[in-house]
C-alpha cells in the first residue's frame, strides 16, 4: 500500500507496525529534511502520527506546547500533532491551520483519528474490510492493496461522475470505499462502526447576524490584504526551493506579488505557454513576472505535446476526472519540480469571491426569473431559437457553447442550476450512458446530494449559498483533486494561500454585495490588491486553464477517440451503454453538436478503468 504512493513521497519511506495498527509513509521531505521521517512519536511512544500536507502554524503550536513541558525531538511541523494531540485530544484540530490529511493512533486509547484539512487540499480514502479491518490512505489505488477490498465500480458513484466530472464525496468511485469530506475527522476503534463528523465548516453568518455584516469595502479590502499577507507568509517556510505558478490571472498574480514582497523580489516563477492564441496566456504571465521583479522561467508546448500526454491520462487519474485541464496543469508541475520542490498557486479565488463566469450567469438568470412570467418565458425562448440558428463553434468558451451550457439551466433554481451548467451529461443523459444493469442500480435523483449538502448552511442568502456549493463540491472535488494527482505525481507540494481558514473566514463574514457587484465579481480581492498588481491585470477577463478539446477530438485526437469509445471496447468494459455513446461521437464528429465535455468526461473514466483493471 505505502508503495503505491512512491510518487507523493519520493524522499522515504517508513513504518510502525504495533498490533492492531500498521502505519506506512512516503516522505516528500520540505521542512527539517534529514531529522523528520514519519511516523513521529509523543514522548512516551504513546501516540503516533503521519501526515501528508504541512501545519502552517506549526512554529506558534511549538512554542506554546514547549513552554507547557512537552520536548520535540526533531523541527518537523507535523510533531507538534503528536504533542498537540497529548494535551487537548481531538481538538488540536482546531488549532491548527495546514493543509493535511493525517492519521494518528492513540495506543493508551486504542482509538485511530483521521482527518482531513478544512478545504479538503489533501484526499482521504478508507474503507472497512471483510472481518472487520479498516484500511485509508491517501489514494485510492493504495487501497487496491488492502486485503479483501473489491475492486468493482460502484454505479451510483458512476453516474454521479457523468454528471458531476468527478464523483462527489464522501462517494468513492468503487464500491465499499468512501473519502473523508474536508473539515471532518473519523474516530476508529475495533469492532466500533466508524462515524465521520465535522469540526470545521464556512462560518457564514446566520440570517440575524446579517446586519452587522462588514458592508465597507475599504476597510474589508484593508482586512483582506492584512490576511492575504500572513497567509502568504506562512506558506513561504520550507528547507527546499519554493516557487509559484503564475499565470497572469489575478488570483496567481496576487500570491506571486504578495510572495514577491516577502522575499524581496528573490522568487522564482513559472508558467506555460501555448501555440493556440485563444488558450495562451503566457505573455500577461510575463507582465506580471516583470512587475513583481521575479525570476520567470516558461515553457511553450505545442498542441503535440499536449496530445501525446493525453492518452497516457490514466496514470495521473487516481479516481475518475473529467477536467481536461489537468494535462496542462500536470506539465506545468512537471516543469517547475526542475527547479523547486514547493510551488504556491491561486486555487480558491474563484469560488470564494465570485470570479467564475457562472456567478454573471447566475444575475441573468436571476433576472429572468423574476420577470413577469410572459416575458421570462419569451426571453428563454428567444435564447433557445438563437442557440438553434447559431453553427456550431469549438473554439475556447465561443458564444455557441456559453449560450448553449446557460440554456441547460433554464428551469432549475440556485445550486442545481450552477451543476447544469458546470457538469457535463444531465441527469437522465447519465442514466442512459450506464450499462442497463448498472443503470438499474441508480435511484433518485443526483442532483439531490446538493440540496443535502446545502442544508449545512447557516446563512440563507443566495450568494454565500451558492459560494458553499462551490467551495465543498466544485473546488474540493474537482479543482483541489486535479491539482493534487498533477502535482503530487511529479512529487511536488502545491500551497493555496487563498484557502487560508482565515481568509476564508473573511470571505465569508463579508457583506455578498462585497465579493459581487452587479456583474463584476472579485470586487473585493480587485480592491484589496489595487496599487500591489498591474491595472491591466486587475481588469483582465476570467481565463480558464484549458485545452481546445473539441477541436482536437475532431482532429488529432480522433483516432485516440475512436479507439477508447469503440463498441468493441465499451462492451468489452460493461459498464457503458455503446449505442447512447456512440451517437455522442457520431455528432460530435459530424459537427452536428459540441460534445467536448461529455466525451472528454467518458475518455477519462475509460483511461481510469483501464488502468484500474490493469493494476488488478
Amino acid at each position: 500500500m505505502t508503495a503505491a504512493l512512491a510518487a507523493r513521497g519520493p524522499d522515504g519511506e517508513a513504518y510502525h507496525i504495533a498490533a492492531p495498527i500498521g502505519l506506512g509513509h512516503r516522505r516528500l521531505a520540505v521542512i527539517d529534511v534529514a531529522g523528520g521521517r514519519q511516523p513521529l512519536f509523543s514522548e512516551d511512544g504513546r501516540v503516533a502520527v503521519i501526515v501528508n500536507g504541512e501545519i502552517y502554524n506549526f512554529v506558534a503550536l511549538r512554542e506554546t506546547l514547549e513552554k507547557a513541558g512537552h520536548h520535540f525531538k526533531t523541527r518537523a511541523d507535523a510533531e507538534v500533532l503528536a504533542h498537540g494531540y497529548e494535551e487537548w485530544g481531538p481538538g488540536v484540530l482546531d488549532r491548527i491551520e495546514g493543509m493535511f490529511a493525517l492519521a494518528l493512533w492513540d495506543a493508551r486509547e486504542n482509538r485511530l483519528l483521521l482527518a482531513r484539512d478544512r478545504m479538503g487540499e489533501k484526499p482521504l480514502y478508507f474503507a472497512t474490510l471483510p472481518g472487520g479491518g479498516f484500511a485509508f490512505s491517501s489514494e485510492l489505488k493504495s487501497l487496491r492493496h488492502a486485503p479483501g477490498l473489491a475492486a468493482a465500480v460502484d454505479p451510483v458513484a458512476l453516474a454521479h461522475y457523468l454528471v458531476y466530472e468527478y464523483v462527489p464525496a464522501p462517494a468513492a468511485i468503487v464500491r465499499g470505499v468512501r473519502k473523508l469530506e474536508p473539515g471532518c475527522k473519523l474516530t476508529v476503534r475495533p469492532g466500533q462502526a466508524p462515524v465521520p463528523a465535522i469540526y470545521w465548516d464556512l462560518p457564514f453568518p446566520t440570517d440575524g447576524q446579517a446586519a452587522a455584516r462588514p458592508h465597507d469595502l475599504e476597510d474589508a479590502a484593508a482586512a483582506l490584504l492584512a490576511e492575504l499577507r500572513r497567509s502568504v507568509r506562512e506558506r513561504l517556510v520550507a528547507d527546499v526551493p519554493l516557487g509559484v505558478f503564475l499565470s497572469g490571472g489575478i488570483d496567481s498574480s496576487t500570491v506571486a506579488a504578495l510572495a514577491a514582497e516577502v522575499r524581496g523580489g528573490d522568487l522564482d516563477t513559472f508558467s506555460i505557454g501555448f501555440d493556440d492564441p485563444t488558450f495562451d496566456e503566457s505573455a500577461e504571465a510575463r507582465r506580471v513576472a516583470r512587475a513583481i521583479g521575479s525570476r520567470h522561467h516558461e515553457e511553450r508546448l505545442s498542441a503535440r505535446a499536449l496530445t501525446d500526454l493525453i492518452p497516457t491520462l490514466g496514470r495521473l487519474l487516481d479516481e475518475p476526472l473529467g477536467d481536461g485541464s489537468i494535462v496542462p496543469t500536470h506539465l506545468l508541475a512537471r516543469f517547475a519540480r526542475q527547479k523547486v520542490t514547493v510551488a504556491l498557486g491561486g486555487d480558491g479565488g474563484d469560488e470564494l469571491f465570485a470570479g467564475y463566469p457562472t456567478f454573471q450567469a447566475e444575475r441573468v438568470a436571476g433576472l429572468l426569473m423574476r420577470a413577469p412570467r410572459p416575458v421570462g418565458r419569451a426571453a428563454t425562448a428567444l435564447f433557445g431559437v438563437a442557440a438553434a440558428a447559431l453553427p456550431v463553434s469549438l473554439s475556447y468558451f465561443s458564444f455557441d457553447f456559453k449560450l448553449k451550457q446557460f440554456l441547460r439551466g433554464s428551469g432549475l433554481e440556485g445550486a442545481r442550476r450552477h451543476q447544469a451548467w458546470l457538469g457535463s451529461l444531465a441527469p437522465p443523459d447519465a442514466l442512459a450512458a450506464l450499462a442497463p444493469d448498472l443503470a438499474r442500480e441508480v435511484r433518485g435523483d443526483l442532483y439531490e446530494l446538493i440540496d443535502q449538502r446545502l442544508q449545512r448552511v447557516r446563512s440563507a442568502d443566495r450568494w454565500d449559498r451558492l459560494m458553499y456549493f462551490y467551495a465543498k463540491g466544485y473546488l474540493a472535488d474537482q479543482v483541489l483533486a486535479k491539482v493534487d494527482r498533477a502535482t503530487m505525481a511529479v512529487g511536488l507540494e502545491g500551497r493555496a494561500p487563498l484557502l487560508d481558514s482565515r481568509v476564508v473566514a473573511l470571505a465569508c463574514q463579508v457583506a455578498p454585495a462585497l465579493r459581487m457587484r452587479g456583474l463584476r465579481g472579485k470586487l473585493l480581492l480587485k480592491h484589496a490588491l489595487a496599487g500591489i498588481l498591474p491595472a491591466h491585470t486587475l481588469a483582465r477577463k476570467k481565463q480558464g486553464f484549458a485545452m481546445p478539446i473539441g477541436r482536437w477530438l475532431k482532429g488529432e485526437l480522433r483516432p485516440w477517440l475512436e479507439d477508447q469509445l469503440s463498441e468493441a471496447r465499451l462492451r468489452d468494459g460493461g459498464l457503458l451503454e455503446p449505442t447512447f455513446v456512440r451517437r455522442l461521437v457520431d455528432q460530435h464528429l459530424r459537427g452536428q453538436a459540441d460534445h467536448r465535455k461529455p466525451l472528454w468526461t467518458l475518455l477519462a473514466f475509460q483511461q481510469w478503468w483501464s488502468a484500474w483493471r490493469a493494476s488488478a
